[in-house]
């Protein structure tokens, strides 16, 4: 009997054992061995004006799945509640959202109107694939609302699907590394996603574009306002990819020409629109997407520092820039489906 009971325990142990290897593994994240795991802090309110919360352990980890899914990750939320509202986002999108890229990007940036502006929310002593959907600048803006687009096209509800597909935007090449693979400057955004087909720059495309040069060198000039390049090594980098940037060329529409026949026969609601500026050393200033008002012409849909929320401005985009001298047109770019 003793011995029937040891062979029953050695099969239940070896079938037991042969359905776990059944399991279809995680697929490893690329240098998975550079990083670690870090998840939301539940004792933290969303209400919380903190820019980020971490913890150091998985002692609060509940769910086993998060684990195996961002392993390899290395992330930091603004509190317990990014992952449910993302979640509950892509479930309305799905099933409820419109079908085609633009009309997402549009639908997404609804659901986000009154979202609190909070600047510099990316940044901390070191870098991680930082999610914060209740707190939002105007780069993280639009970076949320590619990320809930493309995961919805991709037919997924999961906010695992989301973060890979915002890390896929925000680093160069796809994959987060330390500060200088974060794509800063938004002509090396434009160039690198475009590339790797995640966008497409239509600005080219209209007929009333113009040329405009810069050389890229806005960080390394201004250094002390950079915390991360007080590190030589990543000063350095970040010195090797503005190199790559002297003399650059790009199209812009200038910003007498945003209600012409041209703009509108290319502009769509749901594009992205980047204003130009003429600062020393920089190509980009601010970043929103484009709604069309009863005229058909763009007006801007922002995460505003003025309004200190996401909202739609009150005057079509050429009222808007008019008096910001700073601001000589715009690039526009879109979601490639």
């Amino acid at each position: 009997m003793l011995m029937r009971n040891i062979i029953l325990l050695l099969f239940v142990s070896l079938w037991l054992s042969s359905c776990g290897q059944n399991k279809q593994p995680v697929p490893p994240r690329p240098d998975c061995s550079r990083t670690e795991i870090i998840v939301p802090n539940k004792n933290v309110s969303c209400s919380d004006n903190t820019a980020a919360h971490t913890i150091d352990s998985l002692k609060n980890v509940q769910d086993s799945a998060i684990v195996a899914s961002i392993v390899g990750v290395k992330m930091r939320f603004h509190c317990d509640k990014d992952t449910t509202k993302i979640t509950q986002l892509l479930n309305m999108g799905l099933n409820k959202g419109p079908k085609d890229a633009n009309g997402l990007v549009y639908y997404y940036a609804g659901k986000l109107l009154g979202t609190p502006y909070v600047a510099h929310t990316l940044e901390g002593p070191n870098e991680m694939l930082t999610i914060n959907i209740h707190q939002l600048d105007c780069t993280t803006f639009v970076e949320t609302l590619y990320a809930l687009a493309r995961t919805t096209l991709n037919g997924s509800t999961s906010w695992r699907d989301y973060a890979r597909n915002l890390e896929n935007l925000r680093y160069r090449g796809g994959n987060m590394g330390d500060y200088s693979t974060r794509l800063h400057y938004m002509s090396d955004w434009i160039i690198d996603n475009s590339k790797r087909g995640n966008i497409v720059d239509v600005t080219d495309s209209i007929a009333c574009h113009s040329d405009k040069v810069v050389t890229l060198n806005y960080m390394t000039t201004h250094r002390s306002s950079y915390s991360s390049l007080s590190s030589d090594s990543i000063y350095k980098k970040i010195q090797k990819i503005e190199s790559g940037y002297r003399n650059h060329h790009f199209p812009y529409i200038k910003k007498a020409n945003l209600n012409s026949a041209d703009v509108k026969k290319v502009v769509k609601r749901g594009d992205f629109v980047g204003l130009v500026t003429t600062m020393n050393g920089l190509d980009l200033s601010h970043l929103g997407i484009i709604d069309i008002d009863s005229k058909g012409n763009p007006v801007l849909l922002d995460a505003s520092s003025i309004g200190k929320k996401v909202m739609l401005e009150k005057v079509d985009l050429k009222t808007h820039l008019a008096p910001r001298e700073s601001c000589v047109g715009v690039r526009i770019f879109r979601m490639k489906p």
